[in-house]
């Protein structure tokens, strides 16, 4: 299942509902949104406040819904059918899909210092850089003023980079870090497990990119169509076999404890390899 399907608008969705049977041109309480500024400004909460009360959903104060949130993402230019939402929600500590509560949005522009959209998606950009794509991670301000001999000064930052700078310390803890946020996302409250349709887009936005693998992962998830749930402990796990696991699985071994699902995997895929590579393995009937 693509990804968009958790982000974009539900059944009762802002289009939808302004969708009137006559026809007639529907009007919407929300402020008009202002123009993004084109390049990063000083943080303000006054204008987080105000940014916030674009998105928020109007029958909701106090929230940003999925139409709200379906509308930052694309005032942030980025695709609700990658990870960077994912990222988005992780960085602005998100407890619901698709949703901020006011409370936890001014938590995090505040930790980020990013109170208007171009410096917040210049925020996820970074971490999309340095954390899914792994490109060599920004110079602090600090040590590229060491180099030049002068005294570096906050304001040389657009944001405040203090946690990027933490992850770049340990990328694999920070990736782990989103990677588990996303299924605490997206466990329903009264529920322990996510199903598979969840976890196999987000699998497919923030995995598969990085372990080819886990391609073959959801190939197998999908041909098969019996598995409805994935546990905390098939989440994390799954993780680990991708960042271990050689993509021939020569690496494999059935005494380690790995989830049955993966084990299934691994059967399922060893004979498609072998006969790829056009090695058969005759038994003798003697």
């Amino acid at each position: 299942m693509r990804l968009l399907s958790f982000f974009c608008c539900v059944p009762s969705s802002y289009d939808e509902h302004n969708n009137s049977s006559n026809g007639a041109a529907a009007t919407s309480s929300k402020p008009a949104a202002s123009k993004a500024p084109t390049k990063p400004e000083p943080y303000s909460e006054q204008r987080a406040k105000e940014l916030f009360k674009t998105y928020e959903d109007p029958e909701t104060p106090g929230e940003i819904g999925p139409e709200g949130f379906e509308k930052l993402c694309t005032d942030l230019d980025i695709s609700l059918e990658g990870a960077l939402p994912l990222v988005l929600a992780w960085q602005l500590h998100a407890t619901e899909m698709a949703k901020f509560k006011e409370t936890e949005w001014m938590q995090g522009t505040g930790e980020l210092r990013a109170s208007n959209p171009h410096t917040l998606a210049l925020v996820l950009h970074d971490l999309e850089d340095l954390l899914l794509l792994d490109k060599p991670p920004i110079q602090s301000s600090t040590s590229a003023a060491k180099k030049k001999g002068t005294v570096a000064s906050d304001a040389a930052e657009p944001y405040n980079r203090a946690k990027y700078y933490k992850y770049v310390a340990d990328k694999n803890k920070a990736f782990r870090e989103l990677y588990n946020f996303c299924f605490a996302l997206a466990k329903p409250p009264t529920s322990r497990n996510i199903d598979m349709d969840t976890a196999s887009a987000f699998w497919s936005v923030l995995v598969a990119p990085k372990h080819p693998i886990m391609k073959d992962i959801l190939e197998f998830i999908s041909e098969k169509g019996t598995y409805k749930g994935v546990t905390k402990d098939l989440w994390s796990m799954m993780l680990d076999f991708c960042t271990t696991m050689q993509p021939d699985l020569s690496n494999y071994s059935t005494d380690e404890a790995w989830p049955s699902m993966l084990d299934d995997f691994v059967a399922w895929k060893k004979p498609a390899a072998a006969a790829q590579d056009g090695t058969v393995n005759v038994e003798d009937d003697d």
